[in-house]
């Protein structure tokens, strides 16, 4: 069984009284009201970590509701399939799931497995924790649920549960304030393992100690919880402001083919968009639509204009048009490409 790290060192005393108490409350109340989420069905550690990056970022309703998780199962089922597949493919199949690099670093950990491991998924904490992608918070997550070993998995809503629990006034989002949350959730995972215990924890703040509400009094930590002010905690470090962003692209058509271009940089690297041109490159030109979405701390509105005759430039490649569903492209992008095939397909039956 895996044993914890360093950092994960579990106190003799816990920093609570009665802790086994605490661990007792928690664990009938998960038997009663704990979610039927299939990767609390399974052990199999990969399609754990599946699961845990791809929640990184976003809701459980998004990744199970809109089919992410299963067809990613139905598709690379094991580390061996996601190991062999192309990039393109493995990219298409995240699409909508924004953060691409968590697709790419899934498959580099996946081929680290299957070279290293021999396709056997590693138990240790330090070995998942070396995978490539894997934080310490996924780590344990991983560690905890496929293996029961007793560590720790602090994510952002065990960190809201510890902190009201404990009635911690510092930041939670500084390297001190994480390191005080890590120790205190080692000192209260059972020696017997992290599964139950970790996945309480995590319903509780899903369910109950929720960022903006609480419901104290159905609360199975009440009787330990320090906090006077629920909602007042965690606290956190000032977030950015938001930027608002104007982005101007080409909507270039002929022939039945359309014009993209791959994106270069760190976020969307290898996906493929409508083309960006400055403004002063599209003289007399107006916009026959515009599209807005957010990404990160950017509200973007998207500037589109269609034309005909332009020449490709670095990075871009004219597609045809029954190319484009077997290529990865940001969600926007395909928005905004997919209303003009409809358009088109509409104004051809109308001939």
């Amino acid at each position: 069984m895996s044993q914890p790290s360093n950092d994960q060192k579990v106190a003799e005393s816990p920093p609570i009284e009665d802790a086994d108490g605490l661990r007792a409350a928690l664990a009938a109340w998960f038997a009663q009201v704990g979610r039927d989420y299939p990767w609390r069905a399974t052990e199999d550690g990969y399609e754990i970590l599946v699961s845990e990056v791809m929640l990184q970022q976003t809701q459980v309703a998004t990744v199970l509701g809109r089919g992410y998780y299963h067809r990613w199962l139905e598709q690379f089922p094991d580390v061996k399939a996601l190991a062999a597949a192309d990039e393109e493919e493995v990219l298409r199949a995240w699409e909508g799931l924004g953060y691409y690099s968590r697709a790419r670093n899934l498959q580099k950990a996946a081929r680290v497995i299957l070279e290293e491991y021999g396709g056997e998924f590693p138990r240790s904490l330090d070995q998942i924790e070396a995978l490539p992608g894997v934080g310490r918070y996924t780590a344990g997550a991983v560690a905890s649920f496929a293996f029961n070993a007793p560590v720790a998995a602090v994510d952002s809503n065990i960190a809201r549960v510890l902190a009201r629990l404990f009635d911690f006034r510092e930041c939670i989002d500084t390297t001190a304030g994480q390191r005080q949350l890590l120790q205190w959730a080692a000192r209260l995972v059972p020696k017997a393992g992290g599964r139950i215990w970790n996945s309480a924890l995590m319903e509780l703040g899903q369910n109950v100690c929720k960022a903006k509400s609480t419901v104290c009094d159905r609360c199975p930590a009440a009787a330990w919880c320090q906090a006077s002010e629920p909602l007042a905690l965690p606290v956190k470090k000032t977030r950015a402001a938001v930027t608002v962003v104007d982005e101007h692209v080409l909507l270039a058509c002929r022939r039945g083919k359309i014009l993209l271009q791959q994106e270069v940089g760190r976020r969307r690297k290898g996906l493929w968009k409508l083309p960006s041109r400055g403004v002063e490159k599209m003289p007399g030109l107006s916009p026959v639509d515009k599209h807005n979405y957010t990404i990160t701390r950017y509200r973007v509105t998207m500037f589109i204009y269609e034309v005909e005759d332009v020449i490709a430039e670095e990075n871009e490649r004219w597609f045809r048009l029954e190319e484009l569903s077997n290529l990865p492209m940001p969600s926007p992008y395909r928005r905004v490409v997919a209303r003009y095939v409809d358009r088109r397909g509409k104004a051809t039956q109308s001939r």
